[in-house]
């Protein structure tokens, strides 16, 4: 899902000027950023089909939408759709192997309709290290295609899943993604534990752990991101931490420079038959 959020958009010269030396000056001094790693398979996936509801902060469901997750051997696919009341429609198709350590092979995001600013359908290839976009533009369907070098804990499509498997103890853990936009780059996640939260389930209460994911740009560009409205914003969700781990919430944009959205498990209401 997160594979779309953290797109960095060219910025324009004029914008970088005023800030360009006080960027480079900053990036003279700023510390390597650590290593990203791959996270080790602490929880085995299986075969899922789960219900989602994507809501605004305040509250209000725009979307439905479900997971479904099948597994032959190590090789699992993860497809998460949403239809939004506004007729958009959402669905990213991601396959990995869970095997010692988790290992993407391809994400495959499709996003068109009015809730989003772009229509596109973008795809990355882990093995052959290709990135395809494909955007319409003045109804005419515009491909790029870019090879990028990939490093092996590249996770786009599985935060959800990583989160199940980070240790809360740990103190950050650092992941790679594929930001991909009109040009492709590498961007470091950094995930931080931030103690367990309580919630309810009709008369059963539970405890969640809180994760934040913080998006770290490399280069002047991160430097000057903030400086010129670009940062993405923190990502926030929470996991049940037990030998059956489960996704409990998420707060973030679903796509680049896109409002931030609750997404949250639902249940099938039978009154609606």
């Amino acid at each position: 899902m997160l594979s779309s959020i953290f797109s960095f958009h060219k910025i324009q010269m004029q914008q970088l000027l005023p800030s360009l030396l006080a960027a480079l000056a900053v990036c003279a001094f700023h510390p390597t950023a650590l290593l990203a790693e791959q996270i080790p398979v602490r929880h085995l996936e299986g075969v899922t089909h789960g219900f989602l509801v994507l809501r605004t902060l305040d509250g209000t469901p725009i979307a439905d939408g479900d997971l479904k997750q099948i597994v032959k051997g190590g090789r699992v696919t993860s497809d998460l759709t949403f239809r939004f009341k506004d007729g958009s429609f959402y669905e990213e198709t991601t396959v990995y192997w869970q095997r010692g350590r988790f290992r993407l092979l391809s994400d495959r995001i499709v996003q068109k309709g009015p809730s989003f600013k772009q229509q596109t359908d973008t795809s990355i290839d882990a093995i052959t290290e290709q990135i395809t976009v494909r955007t319409m533009e003045n109804g005419k369907e515009k491909v790029k295609t870019q090879h990028l070098d990939l490093p092996e804990d590249v996770s786009n499509g599985l935060i959800f899943t990583l989160v199940k498997n980070i240790e809360p103890t740990v103190p950050q853990t650092t992941i790679s993604m594929v930001a991909a936009s009109s040009k492709a780059r590498l961007v470091k996640l950094n995930i931080s534990p931030q103690g367990e939260d309580t919630f309810s389930v009709d008369l059963l209460s539970y405890k969640a752990q809180h994760f934040v994911v913080k998006v770290d740009i490399p280069g002047v560009a991160g430097v000057v991101a903030p400086v010129v409205g670009k940062q993405p914003p923190d990502i926030h969700l929470w996991v049940i931490k037990s030998e059956a781990p489960v996704f409990v919430q998420f707060e973030g944009p679903l796509y680049a420079e896109g409002p931030v959205w609750r997404l949250e498990l639902n249940k099938p209401d039978y009154s609606k038959k």
